[in-house]
């Protein structure tokens, strides 16, 4: 029995043993499998993943350019095509399959008319045919727009158009207005001059070399826009024009060269030193001594070199120029608008003030229609960085009523404030009538509008201090946000005679003469307001006395060569007091 209980283990153990050395060598064999698979595949080719048909016939045809059957040569360059591909475009279609000379030829030249074109634009045009995409950078859009047009291709002019008008800022806004004009592509013009009424007098007082590049059409159009966000009131606009004509009329002049603002400089002070007071930065010292060192006494308007900006000044509000003392001096000394303009006006407001007096409704806005309203709104327009309680009124005569503003929270308000300590100059009317239009707009980084919430034309009939609202702010205004208000307090004169720009005004002149020297007297306020877009807006404090504020004003120039100021005048250009050590270099200018 021991026997064969022995016999019995060594036999179990020797099966055991087989399966452990046939496992091992199984494992070893499998391993052996893989070391030999893993050599064979080092030794293979690396499997290619295949191109897709685009990428293949983008690679092939276009690239490699293989089995042309027709050769286009533009700009000096030759590309080596096919007819099938091109014909995607109606250009190359009528040029193929009608009866032009080129259908039954295998080369074809065309003349690029365009400057805007450009081999790039080409290249990468000619390939779009060949792909189903394209990528346009910012910087290429308008040479691919102009091919683009060339061509007739409206899927790439599309393309385009959504990234210009993704990129729309203070650097392009400009080139793209142009180029949509040129092109016709209407929702980049439609964009581009939305984004200069939010923007033209808040970012390109600060730019005169962007300035200077604006149109006369273009200006033309944004001055007579209602929609123009005016930072902050008609005198700013004014400013901001007459920057924007000086450097007009001199291209070369560069004020942000360091070498003319210290010219600049210098003629400020030896303007001081003569005794001229200037009451203006010393780098807008040339663009002062311009207009002001003219001996003519017609306006600048009246001659050769102003006649082609008659049609912007007269998209001026103009009426609205003669509400504050120094703006009205200040345009007397710069002698551009024509002064029977701004005597009509002075006329006209006088007259509204006694119609206002004698009988309310005699002078106060009523039964006009909504292009009767934004052809004569008065413009203002301030900026709010910061959520919080605000007030502030725009600075200026304003017919009686003292007109304040208050954000509080996401309300907007207006208050008719009025003060028992200046009944002598406020309105005694108990109730005063206006007709009033609130926009707010939020901005972007780029300052591209984001969300915009206008009222309708309403017609406030507000008591002494009395407070209504004007607008419920929508939660998608976050700040930034620009507040744009329009606005009639008085029926509007008629005026035609803006449609005339008087070639001589001595009569006029003589006619007024007393009371033009009487104004010129003393100058208190800078010719032209400082760069803070919120100077002439003025903020009202926590208490009811509000604070005094200076106007905005414009971008400042520096000195030109060969430009000389001049001397001091009263504004009736008579009399002229030059001092011995002024006379070289002052002969006659205004304070």
């Amino acid at each position: 029995m021991g026997q064969i209980y022995g016999s019995m283990q060594t036999n179990m153990a020797e099966v055991f043993g087989n399966r452990r050395k046939r496992r091992r060598s199984t494992d070893s064999e499998a391993s052996h499998e893989d070391r030999d698979r893993e050599r064979l595949d080092s030794k293979s080719p690396k499997k290619k993943k295949l191109l897709t048909t685009t990428q293949y016939i983008y690679q092939a045809l276009f690239k490699e350019q293989r089995n042309s059957d027709v050769a286009v040569m533009a700009l000096d360059k030759v590309w080596h095509l096919h007819k099938v591909y091109l014909s995607q475009s109606p250009y190359f279609y009528t040029m193929f399959n009608g009866t032009w000379k080129e259908a039954k030829q295998n080369f074809v030249h065309i003349k690029i008319l365009d400057d805007r074109i450009n081999v790039d634009s080409l290249d990468a045009v000619f390939g779009s045919m060949y792909s189903d995409e394209i990528e346009i950078d910012a910087k290429d859009v308008i040479p691919v727009l102009a091919t683009a047009t060339l061509f007739h291709l409206d899927g790439i002019i599309d393309k385009c158009a959504e990234v210009m008008v993704d990129t729309i800022n203070a650097e392009t806004a400009i080139q793209y207005y142009e180029a949509a004009c040129q092109y016709g592509v209407l929702a980049v013009k439609k964009s581009t001059f939305q984004w200069f009424q939010i923007n033209l007098l808040s970012i390109y007082n600060k730019h005169p070399n962007l300035l200077r590049h604006i149109t006369i059409e273009l200006m033309s159009a944004l001055t007579a826009s209602h929609d123009l966000y005016v930072m902050q009131t008609e005198f700013s606009l004014y400013t901001l024009l007459r920057t924007w004509m000086f450097l007009q009329l001199h291209p070369h002049y560069d004020p942000e060269d360091p070498v003319q603002r210290a010219e600049a400089q210098k003629t400020q002070e030896r303007l001081v030193s003569a005794g001229v007071e200037t009451h203006t930065p010393s780098v807008d010292v040339v663009q002062w001594s311009y207009f002001t060192s003219r001996m003519e006494e017609r306006s600048f308007l009246a001659t050769p070199e102003g006649q082609p900006y008659v049609r912007v000044f007269q998209k001026l509000r103009t009426q609205y120029l003669t509400n504050h003392y120094m703006d009205l001096k200040i345009i007397f000394n710069d002698n551009i608008i024509p002064k029977e303009w701004l005597y009509k006006h002075i006329h006209s407001h006088w007259d509204a003030l006694l119609r206002i007096d004698h009988s309310q409704e005699d002078g106060s806005p009523q039964q006009l229609d909504k292009e009767q309203f934004f052809e004569n709104c008065m413009r203002c327009g301030r900026m709010l960085l910061e959520p919080g309680y605000q007030k502030w009124r725009w600075t200026g005569f304003n017919y009686g009523m003292d007109l304040i503003l208050i954000m509080d929270s996401r309300r907007l308000n207006i208050r008719r404030h009025h003060r028992h300590e200046h009944e002598r100059v406020l309105s005694l009317q108990t109730r005063r009538k206006f007709m009033i239009r609130t926009t707010v707009t939020s901005i972007n980084a780029q300052r591209q509008p984001v969300f915009t919430q206008s009222s309708e034309i309403t017609t406030l009939n507000l008591e002494k201090n009395e407070e209504v609202s004007l607008m419920v702010l929508d939660p998608k205004l976050v700040h930034p946000l620009l507040i744009s208000i329009n606005m009639i307090v008085v029926m509007p004169p008629n005026q035609s005679f803006k449609e005339i720009v008087p070639q001589s005004e001595e009569s006029t002149l003589s006619a007024a003469a007393i009371p033009i020297s009487e104004i010129g007297a003393v100058c208190e306020r800078s010719l032209t307001p400082t760069n803070s877009a919120d100077d002439s807006a003025v903020c009202v404090g926590g208490g009811d006395s509000p604070e005094m504020a200076s106007t905005p004003s414009s971008p400042s120039p520096s000195p030109v060569a060969g430009l000389r100021p001049a001397g001091r005048y009263s504004w009736t250009r008579s009399n002229p007091v030059i001092t011995s050590d002024g006379e070289a270099l002052c002969r006659d200018v205004a304070c």
